[in-house]
């Protein structure tokens, strides 16, 4: 269920893996996400077991409406009614946002993927953390510059701030046409990269790292797995319907 969780100065991130719920396929089994499909009442299952798994309260758990663009929010709680524990559908009381922030311990915030960057940024001394969702058109956009923006408005410091990246589809399998390789890479040329069989990709991950880094975060990690290429995990690309990952991040 939690494919990877770790601790970091009371700072806390989590990724999950699709095992270990009770969506039906093709969602099986752990979709988290609200908006593809899948039986409402078992993506509120899914969230309430991910969540307590975790050792957090469900209610306590805030989700976006993911667009792919670069407008971050700044929470200290859930959005209201459902946004927590509720299915998750991008409507209603859930601004369109592509990254959180808080200073709300005990407060989780979470992102959902299937071959996106998921983002967990956390100053541990500041008390202040991000989720953030990287797709192509995000990173381009700039969300996760604008995510550790907001974190320093709020007393963070990039060189404390101590970022994970979780699975998502790597460079090797990323293919796109050329023109579209040429575009992202005139705004990050760090995401230029290549398929295994040779033609134009775009590496993510790669782009979202390289930000970071000119950001001046140096505590930095990236997830070994690549999405399209394991069935332990959700990917768009290779299946389109499926489920959705989730990555959190909290503070003690």
């Amino acid at each position: 269920m939690i494919g990877r969780r770790e601790n970091v100065s009371g700072a806390h991130f989590a990724f999950t893996d699709r095992w270990g719920g009770v969506s039906a396929a093709p969602y099986e089994e752990l979709n988290l996400g609200g908006a593809v499909g899948d039986d409402a009442s078992a993506v509120t299952t899914n969230r309430e077991l991910a969540a307590k798994s975790l050792g957090l309260e469900p209610d306590r758990v805030v989700w976006m409406n993911q667009v792919h663009g670069a407008d971050v929010a700044v929470v200290d709680g859930p959005w209201g009614s459902g946004s927590g524990t509720g299915s998750g559908s991008a409507s209603g009381d859930i601004p369109p946002v592509d990254a959180i922030v808080t200073t709300r311990r005990g407060l989780a915030l979470a992102v959902l993927t299937a071959d996106c960057v998921p983002v967990l940024l956390a100053d541990p001394v500041a008390g202040v953390v991000a989720a953030a969702h990287a797709g192509r058109p995000g990173m381009i956009a700039g969300v996760v510059p604008a995510a550790v923006r907001a974190m320093a408005e709020l007393g963070a410091d990039p060189a404390r701030i101590v970022a994970r990246t979780g699975p998502a589809v790597c460079g090797r399998c990323y293919e796109v046409p050329e023109a579209m390789r040429a575009e992202v890479a005139s705004v990050e040329p760090a995401a230029y990269a290549e398929t295994s069989w040779g033609t134009p990709s775009v590496d993510v991950c790669a782009g979202v790292h390289a930000q970071l880094e000119r950001l001046g975060v140096c505590d930095r990690e990236q997830s070994p797995v690549c999405t399209l290429e394991s069935r332990d995990h959700f990917s768009y690309r290779r299946d389109r319907a499926t489920g959705r990952l989730a990555g959190y991040v909290w503070l003690d």
